[in-house]
């Protein structure tokens, strides 16, 4: 028997600003579902290039609303990226708000959080950059 690894789903509270959070980091919208009856929307992004569905990211937005959004409930874990540069794309998104809740010192992983509370941990592709500032001094700021 097998297993194929299809979508991680993360409920959202407000779309627009999850999909601008998800775009940041580099994914597109690949498909979109509307379900009047259901009162939902579905958002798949995925990273350039792997848009065959095997690395999708599923935003479900309750068109009702949701009180229980965010929380910090644990119970996720959190997604993770790999990216080319990640002093890069850790500026960018410090650039545009977003916090570094465990900043990349050693070159290596830093982890952010989304605007729905939803914890991803980025990645350095290959091997680990060397330390740098100013990162290699930055503090952890929450938790991820």
């Amino acid at each position: 028997m097998s297993i194929e690894y299809l979508h991680t789903m993360v409920r959202v509270k407000d779309l627009e600003k999850s999909l601008a959070f998800y775009e940041m980091l580099g994914l597109k919208e690949r498909r979109r579902s509307e379900n009047e009856k259901g009162r939902f929307t579905l958002v798949y992004l995925c990273p350039p290039g792997q848009e065959d569905g095997r690395a999708d990211l599923e935003l479900t937005y309750n068109w009702d609303g949701d009180d229980g959004l965010p929380d910090d409930s644990r119970h996720f874990g959190h997604l993770a990226y790999r990216v080319d540069d990640i002093y890069e794309m850790c500026q960018k998104l410090m650039d545009n708000g977003v916090t570094i809740n465990r900043p990349p010192r050693d070159g290596h992983m830093a982890f952010v959080r989304s605007p729905d509370n939803v914890s991803v941990e980025l990645l350095q592709r290959g091997d680990a950059k060397e330390p740098a500032e100013p990162w290699a001094s930055m503090e952890n700021t929450g938790h991820w």
